[in-house]
C-alpha cells in the first residue's frame, strides 16, 4: 500500500525470478532470456510496469498516435517467461471432447485447401487498464506485484491473421455430447499459491460457434512476435484479454469452465463488501466480455495546459462482445456540462476494434479543471462517473468515466494573454505553477490607483 515506485522498470518482479531459479532445469535462464526478447521486440519507450513476469504498455502519446497499433507498441500482459518456440517443432493438439482427437503443426493450419484464412481487425484489453485510478484512491488485490498498476495504454488494436477454431473442431469431427466449453493451453510457466503449471483458460463453444475465437500467427502483416505469442496464439474477440492464450499447443473440449487457477479463481469481479478477509472465488463473477470503456490520452493528469479557450483532447473508446462506440463525450467542469466528439473527429467503426478521437473541448475556466471522459456504445451501455462505483477487489475493469485534472491558462483572456508575453519576454518558465513569482505582478502607482477607485475601507461616516 506505499506509493509505486518512479522507476522504469516500476517494479521488478523478485519473487517470480526467484521461483523460476529454484526450480531450475529450463526456467533457469527464463527470466533473463524474457527480458532480452523484450528489449529486442519492444520500442525504447514502453512502460515496463513489471520486468517479470514482462507487464508493458506504451507512453500515453504513443498509445493513440495511429488508429492501429505497431507491434513494437501494443501492451504485454505476461503471466510467466516467453517461451521461445522453434516453428519445426512445434505442435497443437486438439482432444477431450471431440469425435476425432488430432494434432496439427503450423504448416497442417496454415494449408487454405482445408481451413479458410481470416483477416481481423481486433482490439484487445486487459482487464487491468487504468487500474492505478483505482489503486491510487482504494487499496485492493491489485496493489500487489501480481497485477501491474496498469494506466490506460494496456489496450491495443492489430490486424490479425489465422483460422477460425470453429473449423478445426469441424475437422475432427466435430464436439461430442457434453462439450460445452474449450480449454485453452499456453506454454508460459505460471506459478501461484506455491503451485506451478502452464496458462490455462477456457472459452464456451458458444463463443466459438459464432467465429469469434480465431487462431492467428500473424499480426499487423508479420509473424506473431515471440513476446506476443509465436508461433501460435488465440484470439478472442471482444473479451478480457486474459482469454486470448499465446503461445497455444494445447485445446481440449470440457464440460464446463476450466477448473484452472486463472479461469475459476482469478479474473473475478466481486462485490465492494468482499476484501482479503472473506473473499471466496466463488463470490466473484468471471470476467468475460469487457464493459464500455474510454481515456483520455491528452492532455495529461496535473498538466498546465494553454490554450485559446478550448483544450484538444485526445483518447480511445471501446467496448467488448462485439458492441461498438457510437458517441464519445467530454466535459471540463467536472461531468456537469458534455460535449459530443464530432463523427469526424472518430476513427472508424469496428465489430471488435477501439475507436480513436479527438476534440477541441471548450473551457473558458482557469486555474484547476477536471475534464471527464465518458462513451456510448451501441446497445446505449455507457460508464458509471465514479471510480467508486467499478472499485472491487481485484481491481479490475476501471470502466468508470475517466477523469484527469489539469491547470487551465486560458489566452483569449487579456490580461492571461498579457502576462504570458511578459514570461517570455524575461525567459521565465509559467510550469511549474507553484513556482514562487519572480516577476513583479503591479508596479506601485497601478497599485494606489486602484485602491484610489476601489478603496479598501467602507465610508462609515454618520449620515
Amino acid at each position: 500500500m506505499g506509493p509505486i515506485p518512479d522507476s522504469n522498470p516500476v517494479l521488478p518482479g523478485t519473487h517470480w525470478k526467484q521461483w523460476h531459479h529454484a526450480i531450475g532445469g529450463e526456467l533457469t535462464d527464463v527470466p533473463e532470456d524474457s527480458w532480452n526478447t523484450v528489449l529486442k521486440e519492444k520500442h525504447p519507450e514502453m512502460l515496463h510496469l513489471l520486468q517479470f513476469p514482462y507487464n508493458g504498455e506504451p507512453p500515453k502519446r504513443l498509445t493513440t498516435a495511429q488508429p492501429v497499433t505497431p507491434n513494437s507498441l501494443h501492451f504485454v500482459r505476461n503471466h510467466g517467461g516467453i517461451p521461445l518456440i522453434d516453428k519445426d517443432k512445434f505442435f497443437l493438439r486438439l482432444d477431450g471432447l471431440v469425435k476425432n482427437p488430432k494434432t496439427y503443426t503450423l504448416d497442417d493450419l496454415m494449408d487454405e485447401s482445408k481451413f479458410p484464412r481470416m483477416k481481423k481487425m481486433i482490439t484487445m484489453q486487459c482487464s487491468g487498464t487504468r487500474r492505478i485510478e483505482q489503486i491510487s484512491l482504494y487499496a485492493g488485490q491489485g496493489d500487489e506485484v501480481p497485477q501491474a498498476p496498469w494506466a490506460e495504454g494496456a489496450i491495443g488494436t492489430a490486424e490479425y491473421v489465422g483460422i477460425s477454431l470453429k473449423k478445426v473442431i469441424k475437422d475432427c469431427g466435430g464436439l461430442l455430447e457434453g462439450g460445452k466449453h474449450l480449454e485453452l493451453y499456453g506454454a508460459e510457466t505460471y506459478f501461484k499459491n506455491d503451485e506451478v503449471m502452464n496458462y490455462l483458460v477456457s472459452v464456451p463453444w458458444s463463443k466459438v460457434k459464432a467465429n469469434e475465437v480465431m487462431l492467428a500467427w500473424e499480426m499487423n502483416g508479420e509473424p506473431l512476435p515471440k513476446i506476443h505469442g509465436y508461433p501460435l496464439r488465440v484470439m478472442v474477440m471482444g473479451y478480457i484479454g486474459a482469454r486470448s492464450v499465446k503461445w497455444l499447443y494445447r485445446i481440449k473440449a470440457i464440460e464446463t469452465p476450466s477448473l484452472a487457477p486463472v479461469q475459476s479463481k482469478e479474473y473475478l469481479y466481486f462485490n465492494q463488501q468482499v476484501g482479503k478477509h472473506n473473499q471466496r472465488p466463488t463470490d466473484g463473477i468471471q470476467i468475460q466480455e469487457m464493459p464500455v470503456s474510454s481515456a483520455i490520452m491528452s492532455p495529461w493528469k496535473n498538466q498546465v495546459v494553454i490554450h485559446n479557450g478550448k483544450i484538444r483532447c485526445k483518447g480511445w473508446a471501446y467496448s467488448g462482445g462485439g458492441r461498438w462506440p457510437e458517441r464519445v463525450e467530454l466535459s471540463s467542469d467536472g461531468g456537469f456540462s458534455w460535449y459530443a466528439v464530432p463523427l469526424e473527429n472518430m476513427s472508424k467503426k469496428g465489430q471488435w476494434t477501439w475507436r480513436t478521437w479527438e476534440i477541441d473541448l471548450p473551457c473558458d475556466v482557469e486555474g484547476w479543471i477536471e475534464i471527464v471522459c465518458r462513451c456510448w456504445d451501441n446497445a446505449l451501455n455507457t460508464q458509471p462517473l465514479a471510480v467508486r462505483a467499478a472499485w472491487n477487489w481485484g481491481l479490475h475493469v476501471t470502466s468508470s468515466a475517466h477523469r484527469i485534472s489539469v491547470y487551465s491558462i486560458n489566452k483569449s483572456r487579456p490580461l492571461t494573454a498579457e502576462r504570458i508575453e511578459m514570461f517570455k519576454a524575461h525567459g521565465q518558465p509559467i510550469a511549474p505553477i507553484t513556482w514562487p513569482e519572480e516577476l513583479p505582478t503591479q508596479t506601485w502607482d497601478e497599485y494606489k490607483d486602484f485602491f484610489k477607485k476601489y478603496p479598501r475601507d467602507a465610508d462609515n461616516e454618520a449620515v
